[in-house]
């Protein structure tokens, strides 16, 4: 009851400055069923499985004036069952955002407070749209723009509380600290960006004393489009340190699409993320760590690599193709992958194929009406001996996933 009488304070305040300014309420109600078996890893022999329902409910508040802007975003995220039908308490309330953007001029302005950070294909900065908890930063933001450029420049300082004793950070972040420049321009029909990022985690060194090591990240993306094609590619490179070690990594990717009529879109991709064979004996940190990105829309929605697994492992290599038909409100894609090893994958001393195995993921959607949606999902992995030995279970079960997602979207108020 607490939660829900802050909720209806600050939607007081709001309300009562809309007659002045823009305001705008929103909600967002997103239960999804899902049966994993064989999620993430490989499923064990004879294991069953899960089934659950998971949902995501959200009140968004926005406020703008000619010199301010506020967002405000209050969540619950629940899988259906793990509080009692009796519970007086519900303690799965967060606050997912909660910024305040200032105007200085027309082409400058600065945000702070916890906000959604995303820039270009989210493969290094992402919001995790996927995870009903999403992903948000405290962090200041410094936003330029003129003519065809955008320049941000984020700045981002976390600790555990305001204590001066010196404990060493619990890095529930994943980062002490991060600093980072992404710049977009618009040359002729081609969209440039570049990436530069800082990123600093604590750790403990061998004089077991707290110490913040910093790796860089250095890149950029292009994309254009030529009649029906549309074409991007990607290059980053990774070094600095991590932990005492130095790091040494690379990732490169490139996609081409064709759209051969209203309804129908076909594409090609390649990705290839550098990592470390797995009998090396340098402290080297050679696998490439795609940061803070949303890496559920990357290599197979099954989510074997890069969603809280494979760090430091032997890296993806991920050949891809993409059919994609829409007409009205129904839609429809597959997705094939083929996965590999970037690096040597070893059982023992034997070194095995690099391939890992293939996927493919299946997805029907359909618009019930401008707020709401229903998806439909189903991935099979068909997996090889060298999957078997990077994730342990049985490579020969039935490993797949399937889900149903609603989506609700409203727009509760609008002084627009």
């Amino acid at each position: 009851m607490k939660k829900i009488g802050i909720l209806t304070v600050i939607a007081s305040l709001f309300t009562s400055a809309f007659f002045a300014q823009q305001f705008e309420m929103s909600a967002e109600i997103r239960p999804r069923f899902e049966n994993k078996h064989g999620y993430k890893t490989l499923l064990l022999s004879n294991a069953e499985g899960s089934n659950f329902v998971s949902q995501r409910t959200r009140l968004n508040l926005h406020f703008n004036s000619e010199k301010l802007a506020i967002g405000l975003s209050y969540q619950n995220v629940r899988v259906w069952g793990d509080v009692s039908t009796l519970s007086a308490n519900d303690n799965a309330f967060a606050l997912h955002e909660a910024w305040a953007e200032t105007r200085i001029s027309d082409h400058f302005s600065v945000r702070l407070g916890r906000q959604e950070i995303v820039y270009d294909d989210s493969r290094i900065f992402g919001n995790l749209g996927w995870a009903q908890q999403a992903r948000s930063h405290d962090a200041l933001l410094a936003k330029f723009t003129w003519n065809n450029n955008k320049l941000d420049i984020g700045l981002a300082l976390n600790a555990d509380n305001q204590s001066e004793i010196a404990t060493l950070y619990s890095n529930v972040a994943g980062y002490k600290a991060f600093q980072y420049a992404w710049y977009h321009t618009n040359i002729n029909n081609v969209n440039l960006s570049l990436l530069a990022v800082n990123n600093g985690v604590e750790f403990l060194n061998t004089h077991l004393e707290k110490e913040v090591n910093y790796s860089q990240t250095l890149g950029g993306r292009l994309t254009t489009k030529r009649g029906g094609f549309n074409v991007d590619g990607a290059a980053y490179i990774q070094t600095g340190k991590l932990n005492g070690n130095t790091v040494s990594a690379s990732y490169f990717a490139g996609n081409i699409s064709y759209k051969t009529s209203e309804k129908i879109t076909l594409g090609v991709g390649a990705e290839y993320l550098s990592g470390k064979d797995m009998n090396a004996t340098s402290t080297t940190i050679k696998s490439f760590a795609p940061l803070y990105g949303t890496n559920h829309k990357f290599n197979g929605w099954m989510d074997y690599f890069y969603v809280g697994n494979h760090k430091n492992s032997v890296g993806m290599i991920d050949i891809n193709a993409t059919f994609a038909y829409k007409k009205g409100k129904f839609s429809a894609k597959v997705i094939p992958h083929l996965f590999s090893a970037a690096a040597d994958v070893y059982d023992g001393t034997t070194k095995m194929d690099s391939n890992l195995g293939t996927e493919i993921d299946v997805n029907l959607g359909y618009t019930i009406s401008s707020n709401s949606s229903v998806n439909i999902g189903y991935s099979k992995l068909f997996a090889t001996n060298a999957m078997e030995v990077l994730k342990g279970g049985d490579k020969d079960e039935n490993n797949s996933w399937a889900w149903v997602m609603f989506t609700f979207k409203p727009t509760l108020f609008s002084s627009k």
